[in-house]
């Protein structure tokens, strides 16, 4: 097994994306932040300014470039490669506010800059302006950061704590998986798993010492599951229910784990959660969602109802209520439902699908086919974007073998 370290200066980042990469750097002006047409002894200036920057960086003297860097600036303010250096210097020298500052001029001038956003997220995370940084870490996802894999590797992380910490489990664990996929098992990534899967809304550094046992049992059977040693996950999660048999999450994870293979074995689990946590939702919704599976209706109603009251606000609760409501005959109900969660989910393929279901069942073909139209639409920019799917839980289907009808 492989393991990287998830904890990379940024001395060692400049060299992986710059040098490696050999990235260029495009000259852009952004709009009215750029200083005017710089006269001939100006620009004379500047190109002194700016080689005597790269020496002094070149050969370590930090102080020097940071203050080079900075007189350059002053005089061509849209000097991106300036802005660049001058904001990765500081992050190594744990000048977080400065060089966010640095950072937000460089992706000013170039909006496309992957590497740009990352450093800028993770200046944000050290500043503890944790909402930012998330969304700026996954913006630079979205662009890529294929030049550098350390790069990538810190960003990943930091973007899934992140979206733990933020309650969105399902993708949290999501990205967690493609360290699975890397073999990367380290032990920062075994913890967040473990965080992740026991639904703690915490960054690493924020879980309560008694916890942390949990954490790592957790997290060391997630990552298991994750790279599909089931055995080795099967024995974990039993070592965790044993030991934690009272601990919220632990019975939930449990049930997820055996959901695909022994569904009955996982109903068990579920209900075991609720008598832990009697309002816990995604549990009451894997309950739901399999006896829809089963075309048991009647018993999904009480799990599903109970879920919307819980959290209104929660799509698949909406799904499986609607759902539930449109195979027992309450078609008007079941729109009312639908409608609500496709409100909530407007990019969710499986709400439209279903919506379109209920309105051909209640005779409005206009409203049916558009949603049919959607739903292909949504289905076709799904599959192209993302591997996989998510589950109602975080840590809700087996890996690779999941739903669609929990999922999306």
């Amino acid at each position: 097994m492989r393991s990287v370290v998830i904890s990379v200066r940024l001395s060692l980042l400049v060299a992986a994306v710059l040098l490696a990469a050999q990235w260029s750097f495009v000259q852009t002006k952004a709009a009215g932040g750029a200083n005017p047409a710089l006269s001939a002894q100006a620009q004379k200036d500047f190109a002194d300014l700016a080689q005597r920057a790269a020496e002094a960086r070149d050969k370590d003297k930090l102080d020097e470039a940071l203050s080079l860097y900075a007189e350059a600036l002053r005089l061509k303010q849209d000097w991106a490669e300036g802005w660049w250096y001058l904001g990765t210097i500081l992050y190594d020298r744990d000048r977080y506010p400065e060089a966010r500052d640095a950072l937000q001029s460089l992706v000013a001038l170039q909006p496309q800059n992957a590497s740009g956003w990352a450093l800028l997220g993770l200046c944000q995370y050290q500043t503890r302006e944790y909402d930012r940084s998330l969304v700026n870490l996954q913006k630079a996802r979205i662009l890529g950061l294929s030049s550098s894999k350390e790069l990538a590797t810190v960003t990943r992380y930091h973007a899934a704590i992140l979206m733990t910490r933020f309650e969105q489990f399902e993708v949290a664990f999501e990205i967690l998986r493609e360290f699975t996929r890397e073999q990367n098992e380290d032990q920062k990534i075994i913890e967040a798993f473990g965080i992740n899967a026991l639904r703690l809304p915490f960054l690493p550094m924020e879980v309560p010492p008694d916890k942390r046992e949990a954490v790592l049992m957790a997290g060391r059977a997630a990552n298991d599951w994750s790279a599909r040693r089931t055995d080795d996950a099967r024995k974990g999660f039993e070592g965790l229910v044993a030991r934690y048999p009272k601990m919220p999450n632990v019975h939930y994870m449990f049930g997820a784990f055996l959901l695909t293979d022994n569904p009955d074995k996982a109903l068990d689990e579920f209900r075991k959660e609720l008598e832990v946590s009697p309002s816990h939702a995604p549990a009451m919704l894997q309950i739901a969602f399999e006896y829809i599976k089963r075309g048991e209706y009647p018993a999904a109603r009480p799990f599903a109802e109970k879920a919307v009251n819980l959290q209104p606000n929660l799509f698949p609760a909406r799904n499986a209520f609607g759902r539930v409501l449109l195979e027992t005959g309450d078609v008007a109900g079941a729109i009312r439902e639908l409608e609500a969660g496709v409100k909530l989910a407007e990019d969710s393929p499986e709400m439209h699908f279903v919506l379109a279901r209920a309105y051909a069942k209640a005779g409005r073909k206009e409203e049916a086919a558009r949603e049919r139209e959607t739903f292909t639409k949504l289905d076709k920019l799904m599959r192209t974007q993302r591997e996989g799917a998510q589950s109602v839980g975080g840590v809700g289907a087996k890996p690779d073998d999941k739903k669609p009808d929990q999922m999306k």
